[in-house]
């Protein structure tokens, strides 16, 4: 067990976010994540956040993957107090983190997540789980399935994935998949590149476009920068900036603020 007191962060709202789909809550205020090959489960009370891992394995992995070495408390300072509806959104999303997660599965759920919904997405990233991951035992003895590698996908025909309800996604996930496990595609690569090169790489896969490319940019590479549109984004975009999203004041943070947008229109907002 690890405990630490943290500002700014709400497990809760980050596994609510729309950025992680193997994040759910388990019972009593319990979540458990799965990140690649690892599980963790943790538990908030206040700004006491306690992880159920060594202080070892918090410090080489889980203290990167939400993001805790950013001061979020800076950046929520830097909203310009006239604009009446983000800083309406950051008193609703205040403990929003941008996690720091692994490409290969980010490619993959941000595929999947077209034309979907949270709850059918986490089903389908699940689902594939269960039946192309490893399987796994945490120390505490839950047994769990690492998401699957490029290699455990490129051998099925395209439409192999319908039985995991991908539906029309299957072939995308399929041909990307084959291209990373044959090397056409180097994920190393990307992931060394600037913003916008790594979005225009991502934007060369079968079944990649703008928004999704932004949503990996963001949630795997970590460039804070990449601001991705969805209908809920793109509706705030018209009724509150007409004139447009302020993106010089928020050069280098405009993901967070779409995060705080997009958790504000999911869950806090009057419609």
């Amino acid at each position: 067990m690890t405990e630490k007191i943290l500002e700014n962060f709400s497990i809760a709202q980050i596994c609510e976010s729309g950025q992680c789909f193997r994040m759910e809550e388990m019972q009593d205020g319990r979540y458990r994540v799965i990140a690649g090959n690892r599980y963790l489960e943790l538990e908030q009370q206040g700004k006491v956040v306690r992880f159920d891992c060594s202080e070892v394995e918090y410090q080489n992995f889980w203290r990167h993957y939400f993001d805790i070495e950013t001061d979020y408390g800076a950046i929520a300072a830097q909203i310009n107090p006239n604009d009446r509806y983000l800083t309406a959104a950051i008193q609703t999303a205040w403990g929003v983190r941008i996690l720091n997660q692994d490409l290969w599965e980010m490619i993959v759920t941000f595929l999947i997540s077209q034309q979907n919904n949270i709850v059918r997405i986490r089903r389908c990233i699940k689902n594939i789980c269960e039946a192309y991951g490893e399987t796994k035992t945490a120390s505490n003895g839950v047994s769990y399935y690492a998401f699957p590698t490029p290699e455990a996908l490129a051998g099925l025909e395209e439409d192999d994935l319908m039985a995991c309800n991908l539906g029309y996604r299957s072939k995308y996930v399929v041909r990307t998949a084959k291209a990373v496990a044959s090397g056409e595609v180097d994920l190393e690569w990307i992931g060394s590149l600037n913003y916008q090169k790594a979005r225009t790489e991502l934007l060369k896969l079968f079944g990649v476009g703008e928004k999704v490319a932004d949503c990996i940019c963001l949630f795997a590479l970590h460039h804070l920068d990449a601001f991705p549109v969805d209908t809920h984004i793109r509706q705030v975009l018209e009724q509150h900036y007409k004139r447009g999203f302020p993106n010089r004041r928020y050069k280098g943070i405009r993901g967070i603020m779409q995060q705080y947008i997009f958790y504000y229109e999911l869950h806090g907002s009057e419609k």
